[in-house]
C-alpha cells in the first residue's frame, strides 16, 4: 500500500504540466490571457499598493468612504480610463509576444539568437505592463490627500489600525 502511494505521488510529481500542452499559448492559461487582454492588475502593482500608493479602481470603489471631492472623482475616473486603455494595449502585445515564443518552439527551429530575441521581447513588454500599473498608482497618490491615503490603507487592511482596531 505504501509503495503504491509513493509511486502515485512520484507519477503526479512528474506530470506537473499535464494538460497544459493543450493550451493555445502554453505559458499562459486562458484566464491569464483574458486578464492581460482586459488590462487587469494581476498583482503587478503590489509594490505601490502595499506602500501607500492606491489604485484608481479601488479608490473609486471606496470614493464615499474616502470623501472624494467631485474633482477627485472625475480625475480618478479619467486616470482609470486612460490606464485601462494603455494596459489593454500592452496586454495584447504581451499575449502576442508569448504566442510568438510558443510558435518558435512549436516550429522546432528555435536558434539561440531567435530564442534570445523572443524572450527579450516578451520580457520587455511584461516590464511595460508592470510599469503602466505602477505609474498609475503613483499618479493616483498625487490626486489624494495624505489623510485619504491613510484612510485607504485602513480600509484595504494594510495598516496596523486596520488589523488591530481599538
Amino acid at each position: 500500500m505504501i509503495c503504491l502511494g509513493l509511486a502515485a505521488a512520484a507519477v503526479a510529481q512528474h506530470q506537473h504540466y499535464a494538460g497544459e500542452e493543450k493550451r493555445e499559448i502554453k505559458a499562459l492559461s486562458p484566464e491569464e490571457v483574458k486578464q492581460y487582454l482586459s488590462g487587469a492588475g494581476m498583482g503587478y502593482a503590489k509594490a505601490a499598493e502595499l506602500n501607500s500608493h492606491p489604485g484608481p479602481m479601488h479608490v473609486l470603489e471606496l470614493a464615499d468612504k474616502l470623501a472624494l471631492t467631485p474633482d477627485q472623482r472625475s480625475a480618478t475616473a479619467k486616470l482609470m480610463e486612460a490606464h485601462k486603455a494603455e494596459a489593454r494595449s500592452i496586454g495584447a502585445r504581451l499575449v502576442e509576444a508569448e504566442r510568438a515564443l510558443d510558435a518558435l518552439f512549436r516550429s522546432g527551429s528555435a536558434s539561440q539568437e531567435s530564442l534570445a530575441r523572443a524572450v527579450a521581447e516578451a520580457a520587455a513588454v511584461e516590464g511595460e505592463f508592470r510599469l503602466a500599473h505602477l505609474e498609475t498608482h503613483r499618479r493616483m497618490r498625487a490626486l489624494l490627500s495624505k489623510e485619504q491615503v491613510a484612510r485607504y490603507d485602513v480600509l484595504r487592511g494594510y495598516s496596523a489600525e486596520a488589523r488591530h482596531p481599538h
